[in-house]
């Protein structure tokens, strides 16, 4: 099996979610919104791209919402903002690696439900799987006010 060099580097970090991870979260959150998508791996109708940044915009107005963060450097920023924003009442489910070690993990993850995934995720590029992710994965859940 051919490991994708890309995995290994924050050269690319928009990885797809595969639908075997998304569809039975879906069915159990109902999302509205795709936090951190481009127009061909969206995965509910109303979404962010990297172009309209989602970091500077209301995710609260949706009540669920789906996010697959950037998984280079600034993937703190991103799981601060889902964090916050459960706090404004939006339940916000997160796909991450599972980085037990990091500041961000300890600061936000610790705080929310923690689903660790078995094995490793093989993310989509163009639709297709690739080899499976270098590093574990996990679902954090930041539940909003009820």
């Amino acid at each position: 099996m051919s490991m994708n060099p890309g995995m290994y580097s924050s050269d690319k970090n928009d990885w797809e979610t595969p639908p075997e991870i998304f569809n039975p979260l879906n069915e159990e959150f109902h999302f509205q919104v795709d936090v951190c998508a481009t127009h061909k791996t969206a995965k509910c109708s109303d979404y962010f791209t990297l172009e309209d940044n989602a970091l500077e915009h209301c995710w609260s107005i949706w009540d669920v919402c789906w996010m697959n963060p950037p998984y280079g450097r600034q993937i703190g920023k991103w799981i601060k903002k889902a964090y916050d924003t459960s706090l404004s009442g939006a339940t916000v489910v997160c796909l991450v690696p599972a980085r037990t070690d990091t500041s961000w993990w300890h600061d936000y993850c610790m705080k929310g439900e923690i689903r660790f995934l078995r094995g490793r995720v093989r993310f989509l590029q163009d639709g297709k799987a690739i080899s499976a992710a270098p590093f574990p994965s996990a679902v954090v859940i930041f539940k909003g006010e009820e």
